[in-house]
């Protein structure tokens, strides 16, 4: 089975993650009026992490992102601060949908969750983009990398976002973050891990340099216009916060270091040009150009970090498997990626030396 038939569109609810249908019609009522009609709920068969249902209701359709049920890492399933950036970002030229509220209340629920637009586009699968042509492939990767300047572009402070993370010291808090992660997750023992654990802490780049980053940016967490094959919203943010743009970037670019045979992570041995998908280096100076860089400096660490940041998201997956509270049915295929990041993380590192 594609990617696309395991992850695009809804399905029934998942048994352990049901909606009572009467709170959240009368949640609904009570925030947009009592002539809205809550005709269905669906689940949508992607995420990971926080559960998200499409609601289907007389007026318009919505979607709601909750916290799963259960046991759960403290730092993880921030859907307060989900719907604080999207909210603040409805104010610049970043594309997101509109939000509506955030609600506390477990009651309605069963647990917190936010509520906002339904955008309705294309969500790919496929990095390779067979399905398209020629020109739209070139317009999606395109669009995609004009939507990542504007991100990292934006003046966090004057949309109300000073305070949505710690400006110092970034990447010396993301690696004990998922270090920690990492550790509380961990279900076999892989020594490349404990090694990054131990030498990126010790080797991190100087220099200071802050941003929005989403912490998750990549093709499929992205709506496109079915018309114009633009980036019409960013799905996603709850790995976001204040912190390096180029740490935000160079795990964009994990697509172009990846191998195919990482399906759904990369796009390395792909003849890009005959599929008109810019290369490496085109699209990394476009978007130094779009956000008055030189060039990626570090570039390796980076690199690694990114692997071994990938390697603690997908184990807090396979953990998630292992105590019950996995959003996904595809979530204990993520397990096996684990040890294979890893090692490619401490290939860089040695490279590096």
């Amino acid at each position: 089975m594609d990617r696309a038939s395991q992850f695009s569109g809804t399905k029934e609810v998942d048994q352990k993650l049901l909606l009572d249908h009467g709170p959240i019609e009368k949640y609904l009522k009570n925030l947009l009026g009592n002539d809205t009609t809550l005709l269905d709920i669906k689940q949508f068969k992607g995420g990971q992490s926080n559960p998200t249902y499409l609601l289907q209701t007389n007026v318009r359709n919505f979607v709601l992102r909750r916290k799963p049920p259960g046991k759960l890492l403290a730092s993880a399933h921030a859907v307060d601060r989900e719907y604080k950036i999207i909210s603040a970002l409805n104010k610049t030229d970043v594309p997101v949908p509109k939000t509506y509220d955030l609600c506390e209340d477990i009651n309605v629920a069963g647990t917190p969750f936010f509520l906002m637009d339904h955008v309705d586009g294309n969500i790919f699968w496929d990095l390779l983009l067979t399905k398209c042509s020629a020109e739209e492939r070139n317009k999606i990767y395109w669009s995609m990398n004009d939507t990542i300047a504007k991100l990292h572009n934006t003046d966090f402070k004057s949309i109300g976002l000073g305070d949505y993370g710690k400006y110092e010291n970034y990447m010396a808090r993301q690696i004990t973050r998922w270090s920690k992660q990492y550790k509380d997750s961990e279900t076999i023992i892989i020594p490349e891990m404990d090694n990054l654990i131990q030498w990126l802490p010790e080797n991190i780049p100087s220099g200071e340099d802050t941003s929005i980053v989403h912490g998750d940016f990549r093709l499929d967490n992205m709506v496109f216009d079915k018309n114009t094959n633009e980036v019409i919203a960013i799905l996603d943010w709850e790995l976001s916060t204040l912190g390096h743009p180029i740490a935000d970037f160079t795990y964009h670019m994990m697509t172009w270091k990846m191998p195919l045979a990482v399906q759904g992570i990369g796009i390395l041995g792909a003849n890009l040009k005959e599929l008109n998908i810019p290369n490496e280096d085109e699209y990394a100076d476009a978007y130094y150009r779009k956000t008055n860089r030189n060039e990626i400096q570090d570039w390796d660490f980076f690199l690694a970090y990114n692997m071994f940041r990938l390697a603690g998201i997908t184990q807090g997956i396979a953990g998630r498997v292992r105590d019950g509270t996995a959003s996904s049915d595809q979530a204990k295929q993520y397990g096996a990626f684990v040890p294979i990041l890893a090692k490619m993380a401490w290939q860089t590192v040695q490279a590096i030396k």
